[in-house]
């Protein structure tokens, strides 16, 4: 009897063991914004290495959590919950720094940029010249339509003073242009259809200023000298081949650990 207590005991403290060292993973968020098109299950085949990466420097298990929604990451953000977060757009993790105590860890490279672009044939060659036209830009509320306009403001062009047309997506952006149904557009340097300028007969009239692309933050309960182990291997990794076939697998040529600080601008900068 005394035998058969003792193993349920032992058996009763592994569990709790057990429930103890889940309890103690981290969490690490990711979003890839509208443009990523995958489910949970790829989203941790394709993050899970970076995570093994980020948890060998915490010395804990990191956990892929992939925030589909917006409304899913602001929540992760705003709650603590995700010990970490990697997502695009950036003003997500640029708002968690400012207002929810989190702290910069990196960013991808190479960062990015608002593209203002034009039919190959458009007369225009500056981008005073392009006043009056008719614009297409994604989304009021998007990212990257506030990205374009912010810039186009430091630029002396404000879009209250223009015909400005809003669509879904950027791809949209790109038909609208193809089809003559606007003369001007607004696409991230990093989306798919700026890849695709060639193709569509499109070019680039204007590149903006750089800002931090795919930021990595931690919340402020992780320490300050883990911050730096994650920086040191992260920054590793161009450096060997598994690191590089790592950084292709997630569509980044590495990571840059000096633009905290445009990164805690950034918010400022699209609101002003």
């Amino acid at each position: 009897m005394q035998a058969r207590t003792a193993v349920a005991v032992l058996s009763l403290i592994a569990a709790l063991w057990g429930n103890a060292a889940r309890a103690a993973d981290l969490t690490l968020g990711i979003s890839e914004g509208t443009s990523g098109g995958l489910d949970h299950g790829r989203v941790i085949a394709k993050y899970g290495p970076l995570a093994e990466v980020l948890g060998k420097a915490l010395g804990r298990k990191v956990q892929v959590v992939f925030a589909r929604e917006f409304s899913a990451l602001d929540e992760g953000l705003r709650s603590g919950r995700f010990d970490l977060a990697m997502a695009r757009p950036s003003d997500y993790p640029a708002r968690a720094m400012r207002d929810h105590g989190y702290q910069f860890v990196a960013s991808a490279r190479p960062d990015g940029q608002c593209l203002i672009v034009v039919r190959e044939d458009d007369p225009a060659t500056s981008l005073a010249q392009a006043k009056g036209k008719r614009w297409v830009l994604p989304e009021t509320v998007s990212y990257m339509s506030k990205f374009c306009t912010a810039e186009l403001r430091d630029r002396g062009i404000s879009l209250k003073g223009e015909t400005v047309n809003h669509v879904r997506e950027q791809g949209a952006v790109v038909f609208y242009l193809q089809q003559h149904f606007g003369d001007v557009g607004g696409i991230a340097s990093y989306s798919g259809a700026a890849r695709e300028l060639g193709k569509a007969k499109l070019r680039v009239l204007h590149r903006s200023v750089s800002q931090p692309y795919f930021p990595l933050v931690a919340h402020g309960r992780i320490g300050a000298d883990q911050v730096r182990a994650v920086q040191a291997e992260l920054t590793a990794l161009s450096q060997s081949e598994p690191g590089r076939a790592l950084l292709k697998s997630i569509g980044i040529e590495g990571f840059d650990t000096t633009t905290g600080a445009r990164l805690k601008a950034l918010p400022a900068w699209l609101e002003s």
